[in-house]
């Protein structure tokens, strides 16, 4: 049922898409959220929009939605995990680097996901096997590059590990600059991007696991090739958690290294 589910996770994430995209250059209403984030009228309609094709379709699954929590049975092993607008805070200041994000956790594995540019109409999607990118009814596999050396970095709270590890010192670092070229687009498209070899690794700190945010985007560079850990080196879901999701081994022991010395003693 994989590529079925990938589809039904296109389907939704378009639809998604389809509202933030009537929504954009328009005044938006804001909710006031914890920690001084907030949410607007198209992230709650696009997210009504992605739950209703997801219901209509498999009305026994579990969904876990950024605003509106979680629904549904836990008793099939199949969750949904749904995040209708990546990049709020961009999309309020009229910025279109922004992401829809659909995915489907079975048992303990992402068998299935769609990350859509709602400006680019790109979709980012995987079956739980490959990872391609759909545009204009065309589908192409994602090949992962680490060409440019651009590393995108999430500079957004939480901070987990912060007294082991802040990505604004990775940034200062000189071993960094030397090599890298830092990226801060504040959305998990950017993850999209490196599945697809426009971004050579992304970096950040956080619990991800059943994250709305970053479930799609990390399905997606899995199932491209990539390597991708927790900032310790283990696997993403333990340890510190975190993530490095780097194009190639080698950028990713890079950045690896490079974390690592926030720890060393001064």
């Amino acid at each position: 049922m994989s590529r079925a589910d990938a589809e039904l996770a296109i389907q939704a994430a378009r639809a998604g898409a389809e509202v933030v995209r009537s929504h954009h250059g328009r005044s938006v209403d804001r909710f006031a959220k914890a920690g001084g984030d907030f949410a607007t009228s198209a992230d709650i309609e696009a997210e009504q929009a992605i739950l209703g094709v997801l219901r209509s379709a498999r009305p026994d699954d579990a969904m876990v939605a950024e605003e509106s929590g979680r629904s549904g049975s836990d008793g099939s092993g199949r969750v949904w995990l749904v995040d209708p607008l990546c990049g709020t805070l961009n999309f309020a200041v009229h910025t279109t680097l922004v992401s829809v994000n659909v995915a489907l956790r079975v048992d303990a594995e992402v068998a299935a996901a769609a990350a859509v540019d709602p400006f680019a109409q790109e979709v980012f999607w995987t079956d739980g096997t490959a990872a391609r990118v759909r545009c204009g009814g065309v589908d192409q596999h994602l090949l992962p590059s680490a060409a440019s050396g651009l590393v995108d970095v999430n500079l957004d709270p939480p901070f987990p590990n912060e007294r082991v590890f802040r990505a604004a010192r990775l940034l200062t670092d000189e071993g960094f600059v030397e090599r890298f070229r830092p990226r801060v687009v504040s959305t998990t498209l950017a993850l999209a991007w490196v599945a697809a070899g426009r971004r050579a690794a992304y970096v950040t700190d956080g619990r991800l696991r059943d994250n709305v945010h970053f479930a799609a985007g990390i399905a997606l560079c899995e199932a491209a090739g990539c390597v991708v850990t927790g900032i310790d080196g283990r696997p993403w879901r333990s340890g510190l958690g975190g993530l490095v999701a780097a194009a190639d081994a080698d950028t990713h022991a890079g950045l690896l290294a490079l974390i690592a010395r926030q720890r060393e003693p001064a």
